[in-house]
């Protein structure tokens, strides 16, 4: 049997480095993981065997090359790359960071797929995976901004989907809820570690490892099954704006 072939962007930390290893132990895949940062893609590439593409999906350049020097066939494609800048009301937020958020999230997807579908499409038993988010199914306060790209996301999710059905390639939507890792809540706290711990106090959050076991079992389910769209979210978590969380002990 053809050993399959997997893509993961965003895959230098968090969810994207854990689904390559999960793809790659477990799963027995080639993987070929791709992210911004050269020294992180080496450490994981000597710790797992992966191959590697340093690229930005915000650059045309960078995605194309990706695209051209892809071994072939190319199986699965697990857009991962997002993230969430910025925690404040819609009056006051950064267009800035709207922006920027919009740009990984929903034309970064959407410029990694575009570029590897006739791969994709070649290979007789494709899979297209998008980590969303359930903040693309449920908006919150002071996240408008990743809500939206998130929103805009899922819409895209659906749409493709209809469009490829036919063509022997599935699309699949992974929508996490609440899940720490090293940099999420870091990054849209602007480094403030005291805010980004917060976000988890009192309740057992998912993991890395919980998201990249759902995508694996998703991409290996019998090919004339598709996971649509797979919310998975912390036991506690109820929804986006209902967290209940344990009592924390007086100072």
């Amino acid at each position: 049997m053809e050993r399959r072939h997997a893509v993961v962007t965003g895959a230098s930390s968090g969810i994207g480095a854990a689904t390559v290893r999960t793809l790659v132990r477990e799963h027995g895949m080639r993987v070929t993981a791709v992210a911004r940062r050269a020294d992180r893609l080496a450490a994981l590439a000597e710790e797992t065997g992966c191959d590697v593409v340093v690229a930005d999906i915000t650059s045309d350049a960078d995605v194309e090359r990706l695209a051209s020097e892809m071994a072939q066939p190319v199986h699965v494609l697990v857009n991962n790359a997002g993230g969430a800048i910025g925690w404040e009301h819609v009056a006051e937020s950064s267009l800035e960071a709207w922006s920027r958020q919009y740009e990984v999230n929903v034309v970064g997807t959407v410029r990694v797929t575009q570029a590897l579908i006739p791969a994709l499409r070649a290979s007789g038993s494709g899979d297209i995976v998008v980590v969303t988010s359930t903040a693309g199914i449920e908006p919150y306060e002071n996240g408008a901004g990743y809500v939206a790209a998130k929103h805009a996301e899922s819409a895209m999710v659906r749409t493709l989907r209809l469009e490829m059905t036919g063509q022997g390639v599935r699309v699949i939507e992974i929508a996490p809820g609440m899940v720490r890792t090293d940099e999420f809540s870091l990054t849209r706290f602007a480094g403030d570690q005291a805010s980004a711990d917060a976000v988890y106090a009192g309740i057992e959050p998912l993991v890395a490892e919980d998201i990249a076991d759902a995508i694996g079992w998703s991409v290996t389910r019998p090919h004339h099954v598709n996971v649509d769209r797979l919310v998975i979210r912390p036991r506690e978590q109820g929804s986006a704006t209902k967290t209940v969380r344990r009592a924390t002990a007086p100072n």
